[in-house]
């Protein structure tokens, strides 16, 4: 049996429309489709238009998670992912992932689009990442990312 998320929701400011998300989950794959779907539905509406809320949100979101769990973390069960999203309004949503992992050098990851890259089963999410968000930072360690979407 899995253990349920408890997502953690703190109101920022004076007026509560900036909002902190915060969620832990263990690194097992099955829980990354309720972590996706909870925080979504919990991101509030007028930063992102619905459509990157649909797609460019849940998909970067699940993809950094997939990554956490399978490199970050090597799927050990005793290991969880700290996931924790703020909500400006008038800004961004911004997504902090981090694994129990020792981290990586994300420029040495290869480009999945080059010729001998081109077949390879996985390998394909950071380079999805890229190219949905507005800005992807890294840690000096390489076990936490900061996903920006900016505001629109």
């Amino acid at each position: 049996m899995t253990t349920p998320l408890h997502l953690g929701v703190r109101r920022l400011g004076r007026g509560g429309a900036d909002v902190e998300l915060s969620l832990e989950l263990a690194s097992d794959l099955a829980l990354i489709a309720d972590a996706v779907e909870l925080l979504a539905a919990h991101c509030p509406d007028g930063i992102l238009s619905p459509r990157r809320i649909r797609f460019n949100f849940r998909t970067v979101l699940a993809e950094a998670l997939a990554n956490a769990i399978t490199y970050g973390n090597g799927g050990d069960p005793d290991k969880h992912v700290h996931v924790r999203v703020v909500a400006a309004a008038a800004d961004a949503v911004r997504v902090w992932v981090q694994d129990d992992g020792d981290g990586f050098d994300p420029r040495a990851v290869p480009d999945p689009t080059t010729p001998e890259h081109l077949h390879a089963e996985a390998g394909r999410g950071l380079f999805v990442i890229r190219h949905l968000v507005d800005a992807l930072d890294f840690n000096e360690k390489g076990n936490l990312v900061c996903l920006t979407l900016r505001a629109g």
